[in-house]
């Protein structure tokens, strides 16, 4: 499977998943579960988390990876104690069937949720545990919301695979943000949202320059580019699993399918230009 097809699917399936952190419907729907709404993050780590069950802190900093410790502790396990895993896992698909239907309808979803699911029934999960959870979960019914699951699935694929890269390079949690920041991936004020230090920050920078990876600017050398540009070709290598097991005519046919959903979920405003992600950047 062409890599270059492997990224784009992320880059068309992303969208769609994370429209969920930021529409008002989910922000509703973690107000009736009791969580507070000011700001995206109670709900958002008990929307992610949950396909684990009411697991502590540190696993859960430890499969999201970028998350500074401090910040998981500060919202689990207090997730659990507004709600339930199995009560969150069900308000999320309500939020993703209200948010779906009212941005794209649910109607002529059916081929590229069958076509979704196909590949992610087909994502290797040993050693990856957020796509192993979600792996776990049962499929819903409704075509728009079997390509919901499809797609969070698969971003967890390839997350997992992707804090491998980062490993097997050896950026830990923090030197990983500051690396992508530094090839210019985001601003460095978009990478503030996973919670770390000022002082932590600059020490993983001390830390990159101190291996020839970044200036004394920040700004990434040659060998930090290159460092980063390895990182992403090994991310899509190991994403690559089920785009291969769905083929390349099925892939193609999926992403000629998923262009109109995707124009309406980057059209709708609710998702913000600049991401921790690095997608249209990467």
């Amino acid at each position: 499977m062409d890599t270059a097809r492997v990224r784009q699917m992320w880059h068309l399936l992303e969208p769609l998943h994370a429209l969920h952190y930021y529409a008002p419907e989910a922000f509703e729907e973690a107000a009736v579960l009791g969580y507070g709404t000011a700001e995206r993050w109670p709900a958002y780590f008990a929307w992610r988390a949950a396909p684990l069950g009411a697991v502590g802190p540190g696993r859960v900093a430890s499969a999201f990876y970028s998350f500074s410790p401090a910040m998981v502790g500060r919202y689990v396990p207090a997730a659990w104690e507004a709600a339930a895993p199995a009560e969150v896992l069900a308000a999320r698909l309500r939020a993703v069937d209200r948010t779906y239907r009212g941005l794209f309808g649910v109607a002529g979803l059916d081929e590229a949720a069958a076509l979704a699911r196909r590949a992610a029934e087909a994502a290797d999960t040993a050693g990856r545990p957020l796509a192993a959870a979600h792996a776990d979960l049962a499929w819903a019914d409704a075509p728009h919301l079997v390509l919901w699951q499809a797609a969070t699935l698969l971003r967890e694929h390839r997350g997992d695979g992707h804090v491998a890269a980062l490993l097997a390079a050896g950026l830990d949690p923090v030197e990983a943000l500051v690396s992508f920041a530094a090839v210019g991936a985001a601003p460095e004020g978009v990478f503030a949202s996973r919670g770390w230090s000022e002082g932590e920050w600059a020490a993983a920078r001390d830390r990159l320059a101190g291996r020839g990876l970044v200036d004394a600017a920040g700004a990434a050398t040659p060998a930090g580019r290159e460092l980063r540009a390895g990182i992403e070709r090994r991310t899509d290598e190991l994403a690559a699993t089920p785009w291969a097991a769905l083929g390349p005519d099925a892939t193609a046919r999926l992403a000629e399918l998923l262009g109109g959903p995707w124009l309406a979920a980057i059209g709708s405003g609710l998702l913000p230009s600049e991401n921790t992600l690095g997608i249209g950047k990467i």
